[in-house]
This record gives C-alpha cells, structure tokens and sequence, in this order.
C-alpha cells in the first residue's frame, strides 16, 4: 500500500501594500485634478503641460459641466448678433479706420488713392501718443477721442474697439478695415502662448494668432463690442513677458471667431507683410524698396504663407479664395517708411493705369 505525501498548499503571495496605497494616491489625485481643475492655478500642475494634455485626452470622459451665468448671456447675445438682420443702407461704405501714435506721413497718397470714391468710404483716426497734423483735408477733423496705446497690452485692443464704436454710430458704415489673418501655429509665438487661466472658456486647441489689421463686416464689428467673456481673459492672461510673451491684438479676435464663427471668416489677412527675414518684426521698405516690380509681386500674391514657430518650422500654405475662386490675397501693404512717399506717388499712377 501506498502511501502519499500530504498535499502541500502554496502560500499566497504577499502584494506590497505600499505599492498599491500608491497607485490608488495617484489615480486619485489625477482623476481629482482632472474633474475639478482649480480656476487660479494650472489646470496640470502635477506635471508639465506637454505631458498632461495626452494624458486627460484618455481619460474617461464626464458629463458636460454647468456654464457659468457669464458663459449664458455672451452665448445668447453671440447667437442673436450672427442671427439678427442688419440695417440696409442705401449708400453702404468702409469705414477706414487709422491707429497711430501721430501724424500720419501717407495721407496724400490716401488721398489719391481714394480719390472719385466720394461718399463710399469713412475716416476714424486714433492717435495714441501726440495730436496729429493732417496734410490732407480728407483726414482732417476725423481724430476721434482716444488714449495712450503700449505695445503688447489690451490697451492696443480698446482702441481698436474705440475706432469700432465710433464707426458704428453711422449707419452707412458696413465694413470696417484696421488696415489679419487667423492660423494655428503649435509653436512658442503661437499655441505657446496659451494660459491655461484661460479654461474653461478658451481651451488650447481653439487659441489662434493673427495679425493686428483686420477688416470685418459689420455684424462683426457689433460682436467685437459686445464681447466680454473672451475679453476679459485675454486681458487678464494674455500679457507680455510672463514666460509667455502672449501680445493680445495678435491672438484676441483670431480666437474669438475662430470660436463664435469659424465659417464666417477667411482666416487669411488682406494685408501684405514681409516676414522672410525671420525677425521679431517684419521687413521695413526704403525708397530704394519701391518699384513697379515689388508692387506687381504683392497684389499677384494668390496663396497664404506661415512658417510655425516651433522647431519644425513647418510652412503652412493655403490659397486666397474669394466666394470659392482664388484671387489674389492683400488690398493693403505694410511697413513703408515715411522716406518712400515720393516713389509710391510715382508709382502708383503708373502701376494703377495698367
């Protein structure tokens, strides 16, 4: 007879505690951060923005939070403003509105320019610094009441809206041009400027940049002032050298339509400006700058150029369509110095008669 070995039963394996305590802390904490993230501090301030964003991408996703009065009232006067009919004008103009520290040293070749456009078109002139002397009786008597501008702050965009309000109070005013374009640029000039102070109103993937000159319609134009839920974060978290270096007339309208009305817009700037030198600002023409040729190549220019800011440096290229068809993409230009007057005179009648 056989005798058999008792059966020997294996121990279960101890699970450190200490592990598992752990894990359970940090899942807590980072389900917590991402349910609730604080309003006055960063929304990853476990980690760094780069690592967090993919990480709350995959976490499962919760119900819709409840909207602050404050995101109610700038939706509902947003949707009405897009939806409300605008007043007919039987004699409809542009509004050209002029945002300088001073004197302006173009006014005769406005004149020119605008010159058997009688009665289609409006001046506003906002001078930041000093009283402006008008060698143009076109301009003279449109200053409007205006305040001191500094590069970079919200100021630039209150006196954008200042020259908005007054071209509003007439009627016949239906487009209104600050002598931009709107583009998402993943880089440090571009996405790196985004403040997670911004959430949640503003989230990262609808922050855009843009140029300062702009032209917009008139239903636009009443948007502009009647924001105030982007604005005031762009004002309170958008500010120059802040790590950031966020300039709020670059980045507040971009943002603004791109959310409100993405189909309503042309993301495109209709001002030409030359960035090839890959400066903090763009190419400056001199006189010598000023010919039939550099004329000819910017109004034949038909496609959007941006090379983002990131290592990349990718360039982002699309074409300028008006109603579906491509055209040529700028009516305006800039910087011409003042010491180029003289040759533009010369050439624009020459290169307006062909």
């Amino acid at each position: 007879m056989t005798v058999m070995p008792p059966q020997r039963h294996r121990a279960a394996a101890k699970k450190p505690m200490w592990i598992i305590v752990l894990l359970s802390m940090v899942s807590i904490v980072l389900i917590g951060a991402y349910v609730f993230p604080p309003r006055r501090y960063s929304q990853c301030y476990l980690f760094a923005s780069s690592v967090c964003t993919p990480f709350k991408n995959w976490l499962p996703s919760i119900g819709r939070r409840e909207r602050t009065d404050e995101e109610i009232i700038s939706s509902v006067v947003i949707r009405d403003i897009l939806a409300m009919p605008m007043p007919v004008s039987k004699n409809p103009k542009i509004a050209l509105m002029f945002l300088t520290p001073g004197s302006l040293p173009f006014e005769i070749l406005w004149e020119k320019f605008l010159q058997g456009h009688e009665g289609r078109y409006s001046i506003y002139v906002h001078a930041s610094r000093e009283k402006p002397v008008h060698t143009s009786s076109l301009f003279a008597g449109r200053d409007i009441h205006s305040d001191s501008v500094v590069w970079g702050l919200i100021s630039m965009v209150d006196a954008e809206k200042r020259l908005l309000a007054n071209a509003l109070e007439d009627v016949d005013n239906q487009f209104f041009v600050l002598l931009s374009d709107s583009f998402k640029d993943p880089g440090p000039h571009g996405s790196g400027r985004y403040s997670v102070e911004m959430l949640p109103d503003i989230e990262e993937r609808d922050f855009r940049k843009g140029a300062q000159w702009f032209a917009v319609t008139r239903r636009h134009a009443l948007l502009i002032l009647a924001d105030s839920l982007y604005y005031k974060k762009f004002k309170l978290y958008c500010k120059p050298a802040q790590g950031r270096n966020c300039i709020a007339d670059e980045h507040y309208l971009p943002t603004l339509f791109n959310m409100v009305d993405p189909g309503g817009i042309a993301n495109w700037s209709v001002t030409h400006v030359d960035w090839s030198e890959g400066k903090w600002h763009p190419r400056s023409y001199g006189a010598a700058d000023v010919t039939y040729d550099l004329l000819k190549n910017i109004t034949a220019i038909d496609e959007n150029f941006h090379v983002t800011s990131d290592d990349k440096k990718l360039v982002m290229q699309k074409p300028c369509l008006w109603n579906g068809s491509k055209r040529p993409c700028y009516l305006f230009a800039r910087k011409f110095n003042p010491e180029t007057l003289d040759n533009l005179l010369k050439q624009f009648t020459s290169y307006t008669s062909v």
